[in-house]
């Protein structure tokens, strides 16, 4: 008698390496959306195909969905993902990690109009875009906008709080 195991890998950080957050922001017909695109580099203890798979379970731990539809974590306040945006810097935090970016004036200014920045938290690796390198945009636009990289991906509407002073 044979059997399969349905279990599932637990989440190892030493596998998601490092995590890189971007901001960039997008013309809508109400004005400037800001975007958030989250993604390993793959370079975690196991390589490129471990990386994704710790990305894949922490999502799916923290109940995003990868592929799946759209969260809004303002109407899910169970959601154990936030972002705090002050002094110029956007921080996105989960359980066991957090990743920061310095976003450029527009996004703020978005986020600041809108209260909110939509977050694609992508599984799939980016190993060329190594935080502190500038990124060609039309290798940006071409890794943000490709199917393999959305439909790897949790997609998330995340309110942007702010420290109270």
């Amino acid at each position: 008698m044979t059997s399969t195991s349905s279990e599932t890998r637990p989440f190892n950080a030493a596998d998601l390496g490092t995590l890189v957050v971007m901001a960039w922001s997008g013309e809508a017909p109400d004005g400037d959306m800001p975007y958030l695109l989250a993604y390993p580099l793959g370079d975690g203890a196991g390589g490129a195909e471990a990386s994704s798979a710790a990305v894949e379970q922490l999502l799916k731990d923290n109940g995003l969905p990868v592929g799946g539809e759209l969260i809004d974590a303002a109407a899910k306040s169970s959601l154990p993902v936030s972002m705090l945006v002050e002094a110029g810097t956007a921080v996105v935090t989960l359980p066991g990690c957090n990743a920061q970016c310095t976003p450029p004036p527009e996004w703020l200014a978005a986020v600041g109009k809108r209260g909110f920045a939509y977050l694609v938290f992508t599984s799939r690796p980016w190993p060329e875009a190594e935080p502190g390198k500038p990124v060609d945009p039309e290798a940006f636009a071409a890794f943000a906008g490709a199917d393999e990289t959305l439909n790897a991906a949790a997609h998330i509407v995340l309110p942007a709080r702010r420290l109270r002073g």
